[in-house]
């Protein structure tokens, strides 16, 4: 008797793991994919950045499918104009999925059609901003879609990954994520030291959502590179170009500076904003205020190290989703 209860625990216990490595073994055969969330941009020369986080991407994952969607309304629907002339922007070395790209909810749709179950949304936004909550609204309410039968729920798990700077929340230390990216950035620290110049980064910011990060941000350049001054400034919120101009007449012991955008892509205000020839570029600004200005158009998706940060968020968020990509 003793021994045909024992027999049957055995069996019981088995199962136990054999439902469980099921249902792990489920989770890793389903079709999965990356999600690639850009703000977007119309200029093709932009599109480098874009291309360059792709490959990345692609190259860390192998034979995970990679899509690529903008957040911008205004850019897709100038996208969606172009498509009327799409030889002409193809031969300009724009790609397919940059030509005829689609927002969030139309690319899960395609994948979901397409048999895809499991799902990294991958922001590569700057921090957690408007945008980026946006995204995650719209990631959770499809994850949060119920059906009658289990087996025809669009998706089994729908990750998303945190942005470069980092996101809200103790699962990860967003300061850690400020101090790699700085690191992945020496090359621009060491252009503007040969040069004996300030570093000025022009970011984009928020006029709805704190941009405080920009002021962390800063303050990690200077701890990290404490021989270089570099200035962090905001195309909307602060610290505004008023206040960039007020540290560097405070601060500056160079007149000298590298200008770069501190932004993914260098589109539209990296051009016109930024490096543009109207009186209120940041150029120009600069400029007048007696400094001698080096404009440099390089998104931060150029990078191979940016790209490596934001591959490395990936593989976080489709760990802690129980998600195996390869």
């Amino acid at each position: 008797m003793k021994r045909l209860v024992a027999f049957f625990i055995m069996v019981f216990v088995v199962s136990l793991f054999s439902v469980g490595d099921a249902m792990e073994h489920s989770l890793h055969k389903d079709k999965s994919a990356i999600v690639l969330a850009f703000f977007g941009t119309t200029y093709p020369s932009g599109v480098s950045a874009i291309k360059n986080i792709v490959d990345e991407v692609k190259e860390a994952f192998p034979h995970t499918e990679v899509r690529v969607t903008f957040t911008s309304n205004i850019i897709k629907s100038i996208w969606r104009k172009r498509q009327q002339e799409a030889e002409k922007w193809l031969n300009a070395g724009v790609p397919q999925e940059v030509l005829y790209v689609k927002g969030l909810i139309a690319t899960l749709g395609e994948l979901a059609d397409e048999g895809y179950k499991n799902i990294v949304v991958q922001p590569t936004h700057i921090y957690h901003m408007e945008e980026v909550e946006d995204l995650y609204r719209k990631v959770h309410a499809l994850q949060c879609i119920e059906t009658v039968k289990e087996k025809w729920k669009p998706f089994k798990k729908i990750a998303m990954g945190r942005p470069l700077l980092g996101g809200i929340g103790d699962k990860h230390d967003y300061h850690e994520d400020i101090k790699k990216v700085v690191l992945a950035l020496r090359d621009d620290v060491n252009l503007a030291r040969e040069k004996g110049a300030v570093l000025v980064y022009m970011g984009h910011g928020n006029e709805f959502w704190s941009t405080g990060i920009y002021v962390e941000l800063q303050k990690a350049f200077r701890e990290v590179y404490p021989d270089v001054q570099v200035f962090v400034g905001t195309v909307e919120g602060y610290p505004s170009l008023e206040d960039v101009v007020e540290q560097l007449k405070k601060e500056a012991k160079s007149k000298k500076i590298v200008l770069k955008p501190f932004m993914i892509v260098a589109g539209d205000h990296a051009t016109n904003d930024m490096a543009g020839d109207d009186p209120d570029s940041w150029k120009n600004v600069l400029k007048k205020e007696g400094f001698e200005v080096y404009p440099i158009l390089e998104g931060l998706g150029e990078k191979d190290a940016v790209a490596g940060i934001l591959v490395g968020h990936i593989r976080d968020a489709a760990k802690e989703a129980g998600l195996k990509l390869e």
